[in-house]
């Protein structure tokens, strides 16, 4: 993942007309969240042909992507916020009926160490996005990609992609069959030490012990740990595993790969070749790292299950306790 470059202030950004962006959030319902609670986005406009600036605003404290290490915003905030952005411009801008499925093929964020700050308000980020990519089928849009560069206090201070396809109802019950209507056990399996992987209750922790059969020739192994009764992992029903819960056993598994508990998560970037679905164990291995002359750490997450790779996802991680602005950092 190449480093984030700073740039300037784009010349569309004005402080008085982005404030317009930050007054309430969009509703609940294109961002398919439950929980109001829950959504990010607090505005839309558009920019130009295929452009649009979407106002996201990070409070200080959230339940799950709460501060990292006391010190910066959770970076997954910004997966989120992309995640959100899509879904929003595929009903808002494309014309996507509110009832078709989204396909995720791809998603990735990074953030500067800066960027990722805590202040003394909530952070508001634009969002400046541009659709590409966009593919139909008879009526509807079947596909879409989107770049999103995302500025705080006009500073470019991180910047992410996704990609989708998107199908009507009866398309994704022929595409999933019986398991269309899947929902997830309610047996979980032990977790991790919270402590290991950033987290202070085991209800946070997606990450098991792994069965040591399974895990060999694997390296850094864990089985993942999927709590169904989880307020924000399950917003609302699905019959997978959802896509940010890989990203988030993706940082956990980076973390304690590294042995790195209050690192920060400056990169991360996924691809996802199938469903992890939930009848089946699946597996969470982490390369060995990478170290760069900044101290950056990067390694590769994989999510085996069923005798093949269903996900990948390389993450970046700086040491929480050397980092700037840490105590006794350099």
């Amino acid at each position: 993942m190449s480093p984030l470059k700073q740039a300037v202030r784009p010349d569309s950004l004005t402080p008085g007309r982005e404030a317009e962006l930050f007054e309430r959030t969009v509703p609940r319902g294109l961002v398919h969240r439950s929980a109001v609670s829950e959504v990010l986005l607090t505005g839309l406009r558009p920019s130009g042909r295929d452009k649009y600036h979407i106002g996201a605003q990070w409070a200080r404290g959230h339940c799950y992507y709460g501060p990292v290490a006391g010190r910066w915003h959770d970076p997954m905030l910004l997966g989120e916020s992309i995640r959100q952005a899509g879904l929003l411009l595929a009903h808002e801008a494309l014309g996507i009926p509110l009832d078709h499925r989204f396909l995720t093929k791809s998603t990735s964020f990074e953030m500067t160490e800066q960027g990722a700050r805590l202040a003394d308000a909530p952070a508001d980020i634009v969002l400046c996005v541009k659709l590409r990519d966009i593919r139909c089928r008879g009526a509807y849009v079947s596909s879409f990609a989107l770049d999103v560069l995302a500025h705080r206090g006009g500073e470019l201070m991180g910047r992410g992609h996704a990609a989708s396809d998107c199908v009507g109802q009866a398309v994704y019950r022929r595409l999933r069959g019986a398991r269309a209507e899947a929902r997830p056990s309610y047996g979980l399996i032990r977790a991790v030490e919270p402590r290991l992987v950033g987290r202070v209750s085991e209800f946070d922790v997606v990450l098991g012990r792994p069965e040591m059969e399974a895990a060999e020739g694997l390296g850094d192994v864990h089985l993942l740990r999927v709590d169904a009764t989880h307020p924000v992992l399950f917003d609302h029903p699905v019959d997978h595993v959802p896509g940010m819960l890989l990203l988030e056993a993706a940082r956990q598994a980076g973390l304690a790969a590294l042995g790195l508990p209050r690192g920060l998560l400056v990169g991360c970037e996924a691809s996802f070749d199938r469903y992890v679905e939930f009848d089946s164990p699946c597996l969470v291995s982490a390369s060995r790292p990478t170290v760069d002359a900044d101290g950056l750490r990067t390694l590769t997450i994989q999510f085996h299950q069923a005798g093949s790779v269903a996900a990948t996802c390389e993450v970046s991680v700086l040491d929480g306790e050397s980092a700037p602005g840490a105590p006794g950092a350099a």
